[in-house]
This record gives structure tokens, C-alpha cells and sequence, in this order.
């Protein structure tokens, strides 16, 4: 594992230089936030990073529910009983298992990763502007049907999930990086993605969080380019 600080966010990266897949550590006064989950393994350093940071977990936040996302929440809830996991709504049936469209899918199916087996289930269903700690909640989709990001206005930092890539450059949702090519491969809808990342753009992050690949300060310029390239890869 790899840790990286911004501000008052840790990047926690597993596989840095094989298979990226990031979970962040946001440090509030009393306890920290834990942004996604990351697969399996990674319980245990999750924990021990909490510890070097000398709090506990409070909270789990999940900005999707593929399971290299979500793959250690199990784990890491029985480590921190009193952790309250929040999730958004749609989000919580993939959590479930239950890959199957719902009405506002327009019949699209879910892709990715699905989970089969978590028995954690969420404290709290996010919509659009709440918080959880200093995090506000930023609807997300296209990814996943129900995928949200998280952005602290404090420290400027965005934690995207898959909303964008940095690993095999920098890149919306969708749109193929041979290098990288997995979460283009798991993504649900390219044309809502694209709405999604202009929509993350516009808050003008300091620092751009991704769930693959590395942390970028001043990311905007980096994040329209993609928008660009992927409204070229989109045209008829």
C-alpha cells in the first residue's frame, strides 16, 4: 500500500504500479471518514492506516458498489462497529447483489463487478447536498446508475470514485485508455457520464481523488481535456 496526504485526505493506493485501487482517509476532529473500501485484502491496512493517524473510523462512505469498491466493508464494519455506512439509494440494491435495471435504468444493465456476498448493509441512503462529515455529496451517475462523489469545499479536494481516471491518463468515465481499460469496460452509461464529469468540473476542485490512478492538484484543465475526448469518442 501507498499513502499519499492532500490537505486532510489520505490516498490509500493498493496495486499502485499493477492494478490501481484507491480508498481515501478524510481527518475529521473526533474520527475519519473512509471513502470506499477498496477489495478484500486491504482491511487490514486500512485499519493500521487509521491508526498511524490516530483515529478511528466513523464513518464509510461509498461512491459505488463494484466490488472493488466496497470489497472490504465486511471487515472493516467489524473493526469499527460503530462506523455508520452510507451509500446512495440505487446503490444500495447493487450492494445487496441485486444487479437487475430498475425503472429509472431506462433498461440498461448494470456492469462490472457486482457483490455477491457483503452483510453489511447502509446506515444512511445519500441524495444530492448532504454531508457526511465535511463531505458533501455530489450525484454522480454513469458509472453506475447511482454512483455519487464526495467534495469537501474546505480543502477544494473531490473524491470521484470512477467518475473519472488518471491511471493510463486522465479520462471521463467510458471512454477507453488501452492502458487502463477496466472502467470503461464496467461502465454503466458513457453519455451520463459525460453529463456527470462536466457537472464534477464546474465545482473547480483544488485536487481531483480517483478511485484509479494518481491524486492531481489543479486538475481542471486535465478534467475538461478528457470532457473533450470524450465528447469526441461520443459523436455519431
Amino acid at each position: 500500500m501507498r499513502v499519499k496526504k492532500v490537505q486532510n485526505v489520505y490516498q490509500l493506493a493498493f496495486m499502485p504500479t499493477v492494478f490501481p485501487v484507491n480508498c481515501y482517509l478524510v481527518e475529521e476532529q473526533e474520527g475519519l471518514t473512509l471513502v470506499d473500501c477498496a477489495l478484500g485484502f486491504a482491511a487490514r491496512d486500512i485499519a493500521l492506516a487509521a491508526k498511524t493517524i490516530g483515529k478511528p473510523i466513523t464513518e464509510i462512505a461509498l461512491t459505488h458498489a463494484h466490488i472493488d469498491h466496497v470489497g472490504a466493508l465486511d471487515a472493516l464494519k467489524k473493526q469499527f462497529p460503530a462506523a455508520q455506512v452510507s451509500v446512495s439509494e440505487r446503490e444500495a440494491k447493487i450492494l445487496s447483489g441485486d444487479k437487475s435495471a430498475s425503472p429509472e435504468d431506462a433498461g440498461k444493465p448494470v456492469k462490472g463487478g457486482i457483490p455477491k456476498n457483503i452483510q453489511t448493509t447502509p446506515d444512511r441512503l445519500l441524495k444530492e447536498g448532504d454531508r457526511v462529515g465535511s463531505l458533501e455529496v455530489v450525484l454522480s451517475p454513469g458509472h453506475s446508475p447511482g454512483s455519487i462523489a464526495f467534495f469537501d469545499r474546505r480543502s477544494g479536494v473531490l473524491i470521484a470514485g470512477d467518475a473519472f481516471q488518471t491511471r493510463g491518463g486522465t479520462a471521463v468515465s467510458g471512454t477507453f485508455k488501452p492502458l487502463f481499460p477496466f472502467p470503461a469496460m464496467a461502465t454503466w452509461d458513457k453519455r451520463i457520464a459525460l453529463d456527470s464529469a462536466k457537472k464534477l468540473t464546474l465545482l473547480q476542485p483544488s485536487f481531483l481523488a480517483v478511485g484509479h490512478g494518481r491524486l492531481l492538484d489543479h486538475p481542471v484543465r486535465f478534467m475538461e481535456q478528457a470532457i473533450r475526448d470524450a465528447e469526441q469518442k461520443l459523436k455519431p
